[in-house]
């Protein structure tokens, strides 16, 4: 692992794109910052952080995903090596709101954000994003979001967290070929209210009931609906009313 550590930039996911494109990065090169200005989440949404205090990563990764089809499989394993440090840190009650979200009890505490190019070669290179509220307390008109610092009421070191995700994120990868099954499983099984009645809204503020089932292996989300069938529903189609 080339780590690349920075005091501040646009965005880490940008500034790791263009040295990529570039230069010939070795897999899992990770790029940090101690705060970014123009930090991305999910369909364009603006990830603000605290200056220090939290997490604020990009690893580039490579030869891992062989067809387009596949590309939600790097999600699920971006996603568990993440809980699984987390689980490492003694954080309570973590499940993953679908796509990508960080969640502790019913708060968000990390983002993740995927970006996927395809060279001349058919090849597919991933850029991941991860934003970890680690030690920053303030979130002022935030209501949803918290910090690891805020639910256990302690400091953390965000190295040891960093060198943990990665080290997890190649042991998943390693272990994917012979265990895919069970990481989808085990993904599906942390969703966030998975198999409890939830109120969501679609893209004409319509307002239903439904029940998470799962995923879909192009990583839709399975709801079943009050006239019993499952619908899948893509990202930014629904959101969850919680």
């Amino acid at each position: 692992m080339k780590l690349i550590k920075l005091d501040a930039i646009d965005s880490t996911n940008e500034f790791l794109k263009g040295l990529s494109n570039k230069h010939e990065l070795e897999n899992f090169t990770v790029v940090t910052a101690e705060s970014q200005t123009k930090g991305k989440g999910q369909m364009g949404a603006v990830w603000a952080s605290e200056t220090g205090k939290n997490l604020i990563l990009s690893v580039l990764i490579k030869d891992f995903l062989l067809d387009i089809c596949q590309i939600y499989n790097l999600n699920i394993i971006v996603s568990l090596a993440v809980i699984e440090a987390l689980e490492c840190c003694k954080i309570p009650d973590l499940s993953i709101k679908w796509p990508n979200d960080i969640m502790s009890y019913n708060k968000k505490i990390g983002g993740i954000l995927i970006e996927n190019s395809i060279k001349s070669d058919a090849s597919i290179v991933s850029i991941v994003g991860l934003g970890l509220n680690v030690n920053q307390t303030n979130f002022e008109n935030l209501p949803k979001a918290s910090s690891m610092a805020v639910i256990c009421n302690a400091t953390f070191d965000k190295d040891d967290l960093l060198f943990m995700i990665i080290d997890n994120l190649e042991n998943k990868i390693k272990l994917w070929e012979k265990q895919s099954d069970f990481l989808w499983s085990d993904y599906v099984s942390k969703l966030f209210k998975k198999g409890i009645p939830m109120p969501f809204s679609n893209l004409n503020n319509q307002k239903f009931m439904g029940i998470i089932q799962g995923i879909s292996s192009i990583g839709k989300l399975e709801i079943l609906l009050e006239d019993d069938i499952i619908s899948e529903f893509d990202i930014k189609e629904i959101q969850m009313l919680y």
